[in-house]
């Protein structure tokens, strides 16, 4: 298996995301626009991914020709973000912003199957491999927060610009896998496996337990800053929270190989529910958030695994790329959406407490419809 070759996209793939998430707001103040039009802009991307990766799996499940679709994904979106060099107005960035991200987004569920095609039978080790993003994440958030305290934010763009050869050049070191032959000969009708209540549900539940996160996301920052931490450690617990995730899934084949991906899946919910509540009642108790970012492992890094580890179950042959597509544009997508705006209303028209109470009820909604509707898979 090629592991350091499928890490290196992933390593990429989440620099990118450690790039766009802090520093991008950052660069686009720079020109001059308002925190209502930075929103808007911001907007795009995650507008991008309910679209995209639903119309890139259908590509890719039905050419077969998965690593050629990632890879025009990968050059598309690296052509198309070097335009943004030459726009400053609102509508042209948001044009180049709307079409890299829609190219952008189309890889990673893609790639995230021909992962799967390599490690076969043995999927459990899939953290061990998507760990890697993890770290990319990190280093992206740590190395550009530093040049930034030198430089302006104008290198922001150069910065991402150079993330983007990286994912290009790692999608052409790899190739499909010796499993996408054996696995994409045939498959169930799309809608005969979306009527399952087994798979209704789980898309629910990833659903839900995104829109719980979104809050966190959101305003976690804003949160932390307003009980009196510092931006330093504001962006210190945010690492912690990924450290974490990074040492989740060093051993997560250990956890796959001991309990069902269900079990797992309501273990994750159940403990997401109270890290809410914590969060939201409790933001000036030093250790105690120390605490809720450690679980961080748990509520991400355990939930995110096994529904990667589900969704390959559910969705098999050449369903497999809209599978993943449905898992990332449904939750990171929709979800993640829908927690962003709903916690805002709560936020301004009752309490920051209100939002993530609300974050805590959603994840035990989810929690309920895996314990009554999702019943045990084993893949």
């Amino acid at each position: 298996m090629p592991y350091w070759r499928l890490s290196a996209f992933y390593l990429f793939y989440f620099a990118a995301l450690g790039i766009l998430l802090p520093y991008w707001s950052l660069y686009l103040r720079s020109l001059g626009f308002d925190a209502l039009a930075i929103g808007q802009l911001m907007a795009v991307i995650m507008v991008t991914k309910l679209i995209a990766p639903n119309v890139w799996g259908w590509v890719a499940d039905h050419t077969g020709r998965r690593i050629a679709v990632i890879r025009l994904a990968s050059l598309l979106s690296l052509l198309v973000f070097s335009a943004i060099f030459l726009v400053e107005s609102f509508w042209a960035i948001a044009l180049v912003m709307a079409l890299y991200s829609f190219f952008w987004n189309a890889s990673l569920p893609q790639f995230e199957v021909v992962t799967l095609n390599w490690l076969g039978r043995d999927i459990r080790r899939y953290g061990q491999i998507r760990l890697w993003g993890s770290v990319g994440f990190i280093g992206a958030v740590g190395g550009v927060g530093a040049l930034l305290d030198a430089w302006p934010a104008g290198i922001v763009p150069g910065m991402l610009l150079l993330v983007f050869a990286g994912i290009l050049l790692s999608s052409l070191l790899i190739s499909d896998g010796p499993g996408a032959s054996r696995h994409d000969d045939s498959h169930p009708p799309l809608g005969r496996v979306l009527r399952q209540p087994a798979v209704i549900a789980f898309l629910i539940v990833c659903f839900l337990m995104q829109a719980g996160h979104g809050v966190y996301y959101t305003f976690f920052s804003l949160y932390l800053t307003d009980a009196g931490y510092s931006k330093g450690e504001t962006g210190a617990f945010w690492a912690l929270g990924v450290l974490a995730e990074v040492g989740l899934f060093l051993i997560m084949h250990r956890l796959m190989a001991r309990f069902d991906a269900r079990r797992l899946v309501l273990a994750s919910l159940l403990i997401a529910a109270a890290r809410w509540l914590l969060i939201g009642w409790f933001p000036g108790l030093l250790a105690l958030v120390v605490i809720v970012q450690l679980l961080h492992a748990v509520t991400f890094g355990v939930f995110h695994a096994a529904a990667i580890h589900l969704v390959h179950g559910f969705f098999p042959g050449r369903l497999q790329g809209r599978g993943q597509a449905l898992y990332s544009s449904l939750s990171f997508g929709a979800g993640g959406a829908l927690g962003s705006l709903a916690g805002g209303f709560l936020w301004d028209t009752l309490s920051p407490l209100a939002a993530f109470a609300a974050a805590s009820g959603v994840s035990l909604i989810a929690a309920g419809v895996v314990a009554i509707w999702l019943r045990p898979v084993h893949v």
